[in-house]
């Protein structure tokens, strides 16, 4: 293995003579830490570090990078501290190899859990210095490549991690030899069998065809020479994973995956790049609909090139990438290719990791939980991405099979939390449509409107999940708070009194028994079903006035929409506007609703606790879901029929199930959306005028 007079010499090429001296003395204290330490394949562990930072040197890093791969595991174990680091090599490596070791062990924390809390730790870290992210990149690559030694249950966690977690990341970062290496090792590990098959493959099937892809690089540098065009030719093949996910992912064959030949096409200028195009698609045949323009529009890790699919000799598919040689750098180093170049030709993909890196500051402020954090992320590192504007012209990146909703959070999340509707293409669209590169996407908004819960059954990506959540569990604190006020309130009107007017010190006792940290808290509890109101006015007027209060709220809650975190109509009776109800107090749920006549409301009726007066407002808004239960004569296109009928009637139609019941009768189970009981009557009086109707009735549980 290459020690530390390999790198220093390669260091020479691009450091000057103070920087590498620096890092030579890195690595001796790094030997030193380290001394008596060995890896598993019975190696010093400095070797480890070592080989960390030859990778780091292959993509030019800076010395503060390569003196923290050399220590990054100092701090995590061995007895030195971050302050030692600071005090030896200064704040910016201390600060790196700070970033890169784990977390303490975490009491009673899971594997699970230590790895989201390490993962939070690094990101928090990487908003500092992107670098940290380098180090821990070049770390996971030298443990991936001398993964043998480990047991095969290890192998598989790791190579899993490495896979959902570490060659996204390098994806991101546009470090696509580093990803391509992370996930044919990771395969490898993960699955050797499928590995070894279909490398086997791979290396009968190019046997074959090596003198054809010869003969067509052949063609494409002639036909470049005579156009007088000066630019390098490489052949290229995809690397085994990229095979396996498209035979796996697009249900392809292995041969029509082999039939599709690489090139790249590296000229000197951008201008080049479209020339070099023009004599290509002269050249061969383009296929209409696979011209993709990353130059004008860079991928969201800054990738930039040309890419086009053409049939070649013989009719095989050739698929050609032509960029210029900046380009392919970035293409192969990434984010490190800002610190290769010294120059400003690279400022924007730094500017596009740290606003990768920011997005991911905000996910993780708002998710809380760190193993909900690092779900999100895993979905948010899908490569694969679509391009759509505004109506200003601006472009946003997207993952690849995000809606409208998606889109509105990623402009802010005051645009998604206000939606209520979406244009694509100047046509109304619904929020759950999957967008498509090159549409432009308007939102249409509302002051008063919040996010729906069935918005997180579309939304894709992790900003717009997380924003949904967030708001969703707010306005549940907010309502139940609300509610639990107005039980409050209600059992204390017995003794004249409000919540504004019950003694501070009696509260404040109420929390230091309870253990809250604010008569929020109480209160949200109250209207979550958690406490139950009589009691906590009980504990809050004394036992003197505590003989006036009543053991049952008589003022019904009135409820005014179908909208609400803490208000719930019960799936077992479908209320709507008109029935009359009644309010159940369920721990977790809230108030729950129930019509007078639900057998679930029976049990609870005589226990003043949980059983709440309610009534409907004198204006009710919005639609509520009913069940009908219809009883027919089955035949062909009755469903569709039946449909017309009630769509006819401004009904919406959530779902309909059907249960035989013998050759030609069957009992259809509707779901409608109805604003109230007349509406209601209008529908069942409209199904009942069909011949084939036979019974009809609302759902069961009445």
């Amino acid at each position: 293995m290459p020690g530390i007079d390999d790198l220093a010499e390669r260091l020479t090429t691009y450091l000057n003579d103070r920087q590498v001296a620096q890092v030579r003395r890195a690595y001796k204290f790094a030997a030193a830490a380290h001394q008596g330490q060995y890896r598993l394949s019975g190696e010093p562990y400095v070797t480890h570090p070592l080989a960390a930072a030859h990778i780091l040197a292959d993509m030019h890093m800076d010395h503060h990078c390569l003196i923290g791969a050399l220590l990054h595991d100092v701090i995590e174990d061995t007895a030195v501290s971050k302050a030692d680091l600071k005090k030896k090599f200064g704040a910016t490596v201390a600060d790196l190899v700070d970033g890169v070791s784990k977390l303490g062990r975490l009491e009673g924390g899971s594997a699970e859990q230590q790895q989201a809390e390490n993962f939070m730790k690094m990101i928090l870290a990487m908003s500092r210095d992107i670098r940290v992210i380098l180090v821990k990149l070049a770390d996971r690559l030298h443990n991936m490549r001398t993964l043998g030694v480990l047991d095969a249950k290890k192998r598989r966690r790791i190579a899993r991690e490495t896979l959902e977690i570490y060659a996204p990341i390098a994806q991101r970062l546009g470090i696509n030899d580093m990803r391509m290496e992370f996930e044919d090792l990771g395969f490898h590990a993960m699955y050797p069998m499928r590995a070894e098959r279909l490398t086997a493959a791979l290396e009968q099937a190019r046997g074959g065809r090596k003198g054809l892809a010869d003969e067509i690089q052949e063609a494409i540098e002639h036909r470049l020479e005579r156009e007088n065009f000066a630019a390098e030719v490489q052949g290229r093949e995809k690397h085994l994973y990229s095979i396996y996910q498209k035979m796996r992912y697009r249900g392809l064959a292995f041969k029509d995956i082999l039939d599709v030949f690489a090139f790249r096409i590296c000229v000197t200028q951008v201008d080049e790049c479209y020339q070099a195009l023009g004599i290509m698609h002269n050249l061969f045949k383009p296929v209409a609909g696979t011209f993709k323009d990353y130059i004008a529009i860079p991928k969201a890790n800054g990738y930039q090139s040309l890419h086009t699919v053409l049939i070649g000799m013989h009719g095989v598919p050739i698929e050609v990438q032509i960029r210029t040689r900046a380009m392919d750098d970035m293409a192969n180093f990434g984010i490190a290719a800002h610190w290769f170049y010294k120059d400003n030709r690279n400022a924007a993909v730094s500017t596009r990791a740290d606003e990768w890196v920011r997005r991911l500051l905000e996910l993780q402020q708002q998710a809380g939980d760190p193993l909900e954090f690092i779900e999100h992320v895993k979905t948010d590192l899908f490569p694969d991405e679509v391009y759509v504007f505004t109506p200003q012209g601006k472009i946003i990146e997207l993952p690849s099979g995000a809606t409208a909703v998606d889109f509105a959070y990623a402009l802010h999340t005051d645009i998604g939390d206000s939606t209520v509707g979406c244009k694509i293409n100047n046509q109304p669209a619904p929020l759950s449509q999957k967008l498509e590169s090159g549409q432009m996407v308007e939102m249409l908004r509302a002051a008063k409107a919040q996010p729906h819960p069935g918005w997180l059954d579309f939304a894709t990506t992790a900003r717009a999940r997380i924003a949904i959540r967030y708001s969703l569990k707010h306005r549940q604190h907010e309502e139940s708070v609300a509610l639990g006020r107005r039980l409050l309130n209600r059992t204390l009107a017995d003794l004249n009194m409000t919540v504004e007017q019950l003694d501070p010190q009696r509260i404040e006792q109420l929390l230091c028994d309870g253990g809250q940290q604010s008569f929020d808290e109480v209160l949200q509890q109250i209207g979550l079903g958690n406490l139950v109101p009589q009691a906590v006015a009980k504990l809050l007027v004394g036992e003197a006035a505590a003989g006036a209060l009543k053991t049952q709220i008589l003022s019904p809650i009135v409820i005014d929409s179908p909208e609400g975190q803490v208000v719930h109509f019960g799936r077992c009776c479908y209320p709507i506007p008109g029935d009359i109800i009644r309010g159940h107090l369920n721990p977790e749920r809230g108030l729950v609703v129930h019509r007078e006549e639900c057998h679930n409301i029976g049990r609870f009726r005589n226990d003043p606790a949980v059983c709440v007066p309610i009534a409907w407002s004198a204006e009710v808004s919005g639609e509520f879901q009913v069940e009908l239960r219809v009883e027919v004569d089955m035949f062909r296109g009755l469903v569709a029929q039946l449909a017309t009928r009630i769509a006819n009637e401004d009904a919406s139609i959530d779902n309909i199930s059907i249960e035989e019941r013998g050759a030609t009768l069957s009992v259809l189970k509707l779901m409608l959306r109805v604003t109230d009981r007349v509406h209601l009557a209008n529908i069942m009086r409209r199904i009942r005028l069909e011949p084939y109707v036979k019974t009809l009735r609302r759902g069961a549980n009445s």
